[in-house]
């Protein structure tokens, strides 16, 4: 017998974020998710609940805790795709079906009493955030902002009746792949790009306000035609933006330009998951804020988180040349390994282009659907 409880305590909410520590206690591959971020995400506070809804549940059998998930109504997603589904996210649990299929079934007849037809995850709210369940690549750990789970999860899932929804493709960088072809490539395009009035800058950290609000409006117009994509809000951007600012590198942080106008952009983070899976269950205190600070330079790995261009001027080549000043910039500062992602897997423009410069599909994360 599996007793599911809704989440409505403090300690409720510590247990649920705390779970996944004790389920991969064994796993070299798990990287934990800070406290105070997950606490933040989960909070009615978060810009997320300004619009939309959430439910935690946690899923107990024969008196000890064995799994957690989240219920999910985007509203904005609903009202910009048109489509009446609802999400699943924060999924984990023990390798037992009695306790997956409660999990799920939780969640399908939470979604059915707010009158939606079907239900698709795992995302994390939407795929704005953290999404998909890895299907490829168990063995190494996830990069910053990736998820991770056991191998099982798929069976799982699919015996409850889910199916394929889309993949999710991440791609690998090494340092011998930056050949002389690649660069004479690269400086090629970034002539190329200048004959048509587009310039590569870096971001101003010193006009904080202004330059977001200008990647805002890249973000929201590059992926508006991208499969299961829902605009940030001006809160939920803004909120997202002050939290990446902490482990941003101006450096990887590169703006496209027309005669002055923003028409692109890409960020590129380093690797903090290489701390972070040193910071036993994701608190800083009293250690961790020590391990982050005596590690992060230490980093040797980087993820390029996301890379957007307005419609009208794809096919240019800004895509591959953003590809190439991150591979670049990573070698000046020491970096090994890089990973792309995620891609999805109908994306051939940006497949095509990674492909074109030495990166290795080396990771693939399914997100999973079902019609009520």
């Amino acid at each position: 017998m599996i007793d599911i409880r809704k989440v409505e305590t403090k300690n409720q909410l510590r247990y649920f974020i705390d779970f996944p520590h004790e389920m991969y206690i064994d796993d070299p591959c798990y990287v934990p998710e800070l406290f105070i971020a997950q606490k933040d995400l989960l909070s009615k506070k978060h810009p997320f609940f300004q619009h939309s809804k959430a439910d935690l549940f946690l899923a107990y059998k024969d008196g000890k805790l064995t799994g957690r998930v989240a219920a999910i109504r985007n509203n904005n997603y609903i009202s910009y795709t048109g489509n009446k589904i609802g999400f699943f996210g924060f999924l984990d649990f023990i390798d037992n079906y009695s306790v997956s299929e409660a999990l799920l079934m939780t969640v399908s007849n939470w979604l059915k009493d707010e009158e939606l037809t079907g239900m698709m995850g795992p995302e994390n709210y939407s795929t704005n955030d953290t999404c998909g369940t890895l299907i490829e690549g168990f063995d190494s750990p996830p990069m910053v902002m990736m998820t991770y789970n056991k191998a099982y999860y798929p069976d799982h899932l699919e015996r409850f009746g889910l199916s394929k929804a889309m993949d999710l493709i991440a791609y690998r960088f090494i340092q011998s792949g930056f050949t002389e072809r690649l660069q004479r490539v690269g400086k090629m395009l970034e002539a190329r790009l200048q004959s048509k009035g587009i310039t590569i800058r870096k971001f101003n950290t010193s006009k904080f306000s202004e330059e977001i609000e200008r990647i805002k409006k890249i973000y929201n117009s590059a992926w508006e035609k991208n499969w299961g994509f829902v605009p940030m809000t001006d809160e939920e951007f803004v909120h997202t933006a002050k939290d990446l600012k902490q482990i941003v590198d101006p450096d990887f942080l590169l703006i496209a330009e027309c005669e002055g106008e923003p028409i692109g952009y890409t960020l590129t983070l380093p690797d903090f998951n290489e701390v972070l899976i040193k910071v036993k269950k994701g608190r800083l205190l009293p250690l961790g804020l020590i391990k982050i600070l005596l590690n992060k330079k230490n980093i040797k790995g980087i993820r390029i988180i996301t890379l957007g261009i307005i419609e009208q001027y794809r096919k240019l080549g800004i895509d591959a040349f953003f590809y190439f000043k991150a591979y670049e910039e990573a070698l000046k500062k020491g970096i090994t390994i890089g990973e792309a992602s995620w891609v999805l897997e109908n994306n051939e423009i940006m497949n095509r282009a990674i492909l074109n410069i030495n990166g290795e599909p080396y990771k693939k994360y399914r997100l999973y659907s079902m019609n009520f």
